[in-house]
Parts: C-alpha cells; sequence; structure tokens
C-alpha cells in the first residue's frame, strides 16, 4: 500500500509519547510523577464553565461562521487594544481549534515549496512538523546560551537565504520560558523588514510571566513590524482550558482571508460551546487566572532555588511560561548499573524507569544537553519529584 510521503516525513511527539508513557504506568497502579505535558493543573475558572453550560442551554451548539463567532472577534480585537496596545479590526482575526491550528493555518497560506522559515533551537516540538506539512523547510537557528538561547543579529543573518520566507519567534518561550525585551524584539523587527520577512509571533504565554519581566508584542514596535506579523494567542494555557481548544490569530486581512479559507474547507469553526467559553476567559472575572499564575510564579522560584542545591544540576532561568530546563549535561557518560546515560533521551527513560518520575528529553526540543521539567504540577509533586531526580543523579558513577 502507497502512503503519503510527506506524512512519512513528520515526526511523532516525544512530549506526548512520554506523557502517554507516563499515564499508562498510572493505570497500572505505579505511583508516578509528571513533569511533562504542558497543560495547567487547574480546573477551568467556575465562570467560564457556567458561561459554557448557559451557551448549552440556549441552543448555541449550531455551526458558527468558520473562522468563529463576531462576539468572540470583538472581545479579541478589544483584548489587542487593552493589552497590547495594537488596533486590529475583526476581520483581522480568526479563531481556530486551539493555536496549533492557527499555526497550521497561517503556514499553508504563506508558504510554497523550499519556502524556508526560521526556527529557533530550542524550539516547540511541532513548529517543524507543521512548517514541513505546509511544503516549507524549517531551518533551526542554533542560537546561544550565553544569549539565553535567545535570537542574536550574527545567527540569524548566518541562517536566512534567498528562500526564507518567515521567522518564528516564541515569547514567553516553550521551552525556556525567557521572554523577549523589547530591545531583543526590535533587532528581529529589524532583521525580518531587511528580509522582507513575516513574523510568526507566538504570544501562548503571554500572561504567565513572573517578577518584574512584562510581555512586548513585536507587532506593536512599528507600522511596518505590525504589518508583517502574524500574531497567535488564545486561551489555553491562561485561563486552563486545554481541552476547549480554542486559539486566535491576528494580521493583515489577506492573510486571515486565506488561513479562512483553509480552515473552512478542513475543520470548519471551532467547538460552538467552547467559543462562547471562551468569551467569558477574555470578558470576565479574571480573579482566578491571576490566582493560578501567582501560585505558578511560587512553585517556578522552589523549583530553581532546588534544582540550584543538587550536585551536577543546573537550570536556566526561566521568567514566563511554565517551565524549567534542567541542565543535566554533567551526567553524560555515567553509568547506573550497565547503563550509560549519554543523552537526555536515556536519561528520561532511565529516570522514569528508575525512579518513576516523567520529564521531557531535550532532545524533543533540539537542545540535548536539557530535559523540561513543567511545574504545572504541585507543589507537593514539585518536592517529591525533585527529592527524586536529586536521588537518581546520586546513584550514577
Amino acid at each position: 500500500m502507497k502512503l503519503s510521503n510527506k506524512a512519512k516525513q513528520i515526526s511523532p511527539s516525544l512530549t506526548l509519547a512520554i506523557t502517554a508513557k507516563a499515564k499508562e504506568m498510572s493505570k497500572q497502579g505505579i505511583d508516578v510523577i509528571s513533569f511533562g505535558v504542558g497543560e495547567p493543573d487547574f480546573n477551568t475558572p467556575i465562570n467560564i464553565q457556567k458561561a459554557a453550560i448557559k451557551a448549552i442551554e440556549n441552543g448555541l451548539t449550531k455551526y458558527t461562521a468558520a473562522s468563529g463567532i463576531n462576539e468572540l472577534k470583538e472581545a479579541i480585537v478589544n483584548k489587542f487594544k487593552a493589552d497590547n496596545n495594537l488596533l486590529y479590526s475583526t476581520e483581522q482575526i480568526i479563531i481556530s481549534t486551539g493555536a496549533k491550528q492557527c499555526l497550521s493555518n497561517v503556514f499553508q497560506a504563506i508558504l510554497n515549496r523550499g519556502d524556508e522559515v526560521l526556527i529557533p533551537t530550542p524550539y516547540w516540538v511541532s513548529y517543524p512538523e507543521l512548517v514541513k506539512l505546509a511544503d516549507g523547510v524549517p531551518i533551526f537557528v542554533q542560537n546561544k546560551k550565553e544569549n539565553s538561547y535567545k535570537y542574536s543579529e550574527d545567527v540569524l543573518e548566518n541562517a536566512v537565504t534567498s528562500n526564507t520566507r518567515a521567522i518564528i519567534l516564541n515569547s514567553p518561550n516553550n521551552p525556556t520560558g525567557t521572554i523577549y525585551t523589547r530591545d531583543e524584539l526590535k533587532l528581529i523587527a529589524d532583521f525580518a523588514k531587511k528580509h522582507n520577512l513575516i513574523i510568526i509571533a507566538d504570544e501562548i504565554y503571554e500572561k504567565l510571566i513572573y517578577g518584574n519581566e512584562e510581555h512586548v508584542s513585536i507587532a506593536n514596535l512599528s507600522q511596518d513590524a505590525y504589518e508583517r506579523t502574524v500574531v497567535i494567542n488564545g486561551v489555553s494555557k491562561s485561563y486552563a482550558m486545554t481541552g476547549w481548544r480554542i486559539g486566535y490569530a491576528a494580521a493583515d486581512k489577506e492573510i486571515i482571508k486565506l488561513m479562512s479559507s483553509i480552515q473552512s474547507h478542513t475543520t470548519s469553526n471551532p467547538n460552538s460551546i467552547a467559543q462562547y467559553a471562551a468569551l467569558e476567559a477574555l470578558t470576565g472575572d479574571q480573579t482566578e487566572m491571576n490566582s493560578m499564575i501567582k501560585e505558578f510564579g511560587s512553585r517556578r522560584d522552589f523549583m530553581i532555588s532546588r534544582i540550584n542545591e543538587i550536585r551536577n544540576l543546573s537550570c536556566l532561568n526561566a521568567n514566563g511560561a511554565f517551565y524549567i530546563m534542567l541542565d543535566v549535561s554533567k551526567l553524560y557518560g555515567k553509568k547506573l548499573n550497565e547503563t550509560i546515560i549519554n543523552d537526555s533521551l536515556k536519561f528520561a527513560e532511565i529516570l522514569l524507569q528508575e525512579e518513576k518520575v516523567a520529564v521531557i528529553p531535550g532532545s524533543a526540543f533540539g537542545l540535548d544537553d536539557y530535559v523540561r521539567l513543567s511545574y504545572a504540577t504541585s507543589m507537593e509533586n514539585i518536592r517529591k519529584g525533585l527529592e527524586k531526580i536529586e536521588k537518581f543523579s546520586l546513584k550514577l558513577n
């Protein structure tokens, strides 16, 4: 049987694979602590739940416009104005089945066969696969540790070619938790203008920022940046609505029109009930979201402090999202019994087997010296899990 060569090129998600294995072990009665998938452990705020129930009771369960309901588009327009000082019309907004579908739509809308997209290393696992599905070519920009794995002018200039069509920017970043400053964003905006690139700005973790850091949308820097940027966002992370599957994008009208046409022939409209829930998320009481962010901040602070107490382990100083990149490279070459730990995948596999702790190998993000830990889990799990990681690291010789 002959099947799609394009589909065969797509790599399965290591993030979901490790998480699925941990869940299967839990079903077997094994006590597993998972630092795996990026999903808040809080329930969706009650006001959002009630809005969904009300939508069902009011019969709002039919097809909507393929690109989403106008009320939610207006709320998104208002959100961009209030939070980011960005002025969009509803014609510049599309609502999709999660931010991932927004990304898929935009790559299909802007890429032709062989067009290149610059992707920062480390990267979220789906970026290169979505580019490949749209017949594009992912170009991994090897960012430097001393620059917190953020873009710098020299690495960008070394990566760009005449085939480069777009550049991906993810701030706050998954997996590093780093946040771009206004000056760092200006460098990227100037680079995109110089080479006439579309900027794909993934801002899904916008609200999840700690300390004195601030989120700046690159589209806000200049008229040119505004016109060439596609801003991707959604309610999944900030409002603990991962399963509701609502993301949105803002961009030039022509790009949004193409994205909407693509969506009309794939999924059609996003779930109608979830759209009304998202409307409440953006316009309703923000108390529960703010409490969640405060708790994430406490977990982050504890995790960084605790990791820095463990011999041979260290981490990046994450200021956003809910991930810590744990540097395990000093353990490479060490053995547990006869098994040598020689990369992040082996570390993750043996840690899960030996201590029943699930982490995501850094190789999934193009950064093999690290494993990713999500602190979207209880403080009790974080304490217990880090104790087990310390115990595991001390067993190696």
